[in-house]
């Protein structure tokens, strides 16, 4: 696995061990990139379930300001410090040991908000779904954030509406795809 572009081009990142994680393969990765290049130039950028920080690194060697990796395994942990080194992107990051849910209201105390929240958790756990629940409420998100998820084919999104979010785009490949969410524009 490696840097895709941007100021770590071609850097070789480490992954955990096991079967912990999952990582993103690098053409789903620049897949997704391309589609959100854009918008990530000095972006805050929110990685949660990081595995080896690969996602939100890509985002800061593409310009994001920012960048804040969750991850709950220690070993995933000590990989996401090693690729921040390795890439001398350590000054743009905060990395965040402990679950997901304790990070986001760590973050919102701090009265944090993000352009980019890209979650990738474990698939059909229906994590995605306690994030989002959690999210809608929340002052972590703004109507210009972006929440991006990778999931398996089959999670199911017929909650978004009612949560408040609108799904503005799903890409899939052979075995996942990505879902691009919103705010909705009404409080209806």
């Amino acid at each position: 696995m490696r840097v895709i572009a941007g100021s770590a081009r071609r850097l070789l990142l480490k992954t955990p061990e096991g079967m912990e994680t999952r990582p993103t393969t690098d053409r789903i990765k620049e897949t997704l990139f391309n589609m959100i290049q854009d918008d990530l130039y000095h972006c805050q950028f929110l990685d949660l379930f990081s595995g080896s920080g690969a996602i939100g690194i890509e985002a800061l060697s593409r310009g994001a300001s920012r960048a804040v990796f969750v991850e709950n395994h220690p070993q995933a942990v000590e990989v996401i410090h090693s690729n921040l080194k390795t890439t001398r992107l350590e000054e743009q990051a905060a990395v965040m040991s402990c679950d997901v849910m304790t990070a986001l209201k760590r973050l919102e105390e701090r009265k944090l908000s993000f352009d980019f929240i890209f979650m990738d958790p474990p698939y059909n756990c229906f994590h995605e779904k306690r994030v989002l629940e959690y999210l809608a409420h929340s002052s972590l998100v703004t109507q210009n954030t972006v929440i991006l998820v990778e999931a398996s084919k089959e999670t199911d999104t017929s909650y978004l509406e009612e949560l408040g979010f609108r799904l503005n785009r799903v890409k899939e490949y052979k075995t996942n795809k990505h879902l691009f969410i919103s705010l909705s524009d009404c409080d209806c």
